[in-house]
């Protein structure tokens, strides 16, 4: 088995970076955090998550306020939005040694080739969260729901690497999955956050229960999952229809969720438009899918988001 990673960098500690981070140092893994606005008051108290109805803190947790202070690390996680990836250039070079590898935990389609462009596809893997999370204040981090990790290479079938990944998460409590193809994955995540994110901020703020409620706005996000399962096959990455009714099936326990584009719009932060739906839209269409909610839904939030 190939080692763990003996030190970690999460960039990016909102929910999804904290929450990960957090679990894998509570199991004793040499977790640093880079962190910005809540650098002060997770060093006064530290990480709070609640879940399943406790709560736990990692305190103390290794808090950083750049990455040249955090030096070279075996692994980079990133869980920045995909809007701030302008700023990866200069958060990323510090924390790179020869055999640093970089997994990112970020929506949509684009975030491996990015990472490859720039520092190699060799150290290049992505992850997929479906995870309900949300950052409530200051170090304090709310699981709603769910919880898996799928983890894949770019580019590559599963290397011994990725399953010594895997294994940290798991043994971490975080259940984790190998994936053979990591685009395909992508394509399956988009099938829940292109309509749920989307139409959440359309329709001016409705949670996932309120948008599941309205039959004619489930229709709209029946529609718009069937148009994005077409994109995925126009591409070569087939999922079932069935699919879509698992999904539907799974978010009903989530009661009024906030998904997280809907909470960028509400606090007036960057949407990630491009990698949600720009992307998917552009790829399908170019491989001959019809996609005209898709395309409708692309052009409406950034009308909407950049107001």
């Amino acid at each position: 088995m190939h080692p763990f990673p003996k030190t970690i960098a999460i960039v990016g500690s909102g929910a999804l970076g904290s929450y990960y981070g957090a679990k894998l140092a509570r199991h004793g893994a040499d977790v640093r955090f880079l962190m910005r606005a809540d650098l002060e008051a997770v060093r006064w108290a530290g990480l709070r998550v609640l879940e399943a109805g406790a709560e736990w803190t990692l305190q103390p947790a290794r808090t950083f306020a750049s990455t040249a202070e955090i030096g070279p690390v075996d692994l980079v996680i990133i869980g920045l939005k995909t809007t701030a990836n302008a700023d990866l250039a200069r958060l990323i070079p510090p924390l790179l040694h020869e055999g640093t590898l970089l997994l990112t935990l970020q929506n949509g389609l684009g975030n491996e080739e990015f990472l490859a462009e720039r520092w190699g596809a060799e150290r290049v893997l992505g992850g997929l969260c479906f995870v309900c999370l949300n950052r409530i204040s200051p170090g304090v981090i709310e699981h709603y729901g769910h919880g898996t990790l799928s983890i894949g290479e770019f580019r590559r079938s599963p290397m011994i690497r990725t399953r010594a990944i895997g294994a940290m998460f798991a043994a971490a409590g975080i259940e984790t999955h190998g994936v053979e193809n990591l685009v395909t994955e992508r394509w399956r995540k988009l099938v829940w956050n292109i309509p749920f994110n989307g139409l959440s901020i359309a329709t001016g703020g409705r949670t996932c229960d309120r948008l599941l409620a309205d039959e004619g706005l489930q229709a709209q996000v029946r529609a718009l999952m069937r148009e994005t399962i077409a994109a995925a096959a126009a591409l070569g990455h087939e999922i079932p229809a069935s699919f879509i009714d698992f999904q539907i099936e799974r978010t009903l326990p989530m009661g009024a969720y906030k998904p997280s584009s809907m909470i960028d719009w509400q606090q007036g932060r960057a949407v990630e438009v491009e990698s949600i739906w720009g992307e998917p839209w552009r790829q399908g269409r170019a491989a001959g899918a019809e996609l005209p909610r898709l395309e409708m839904l692309y052009h409406l939030l950034r009308e909407v988001t950049m107001r």
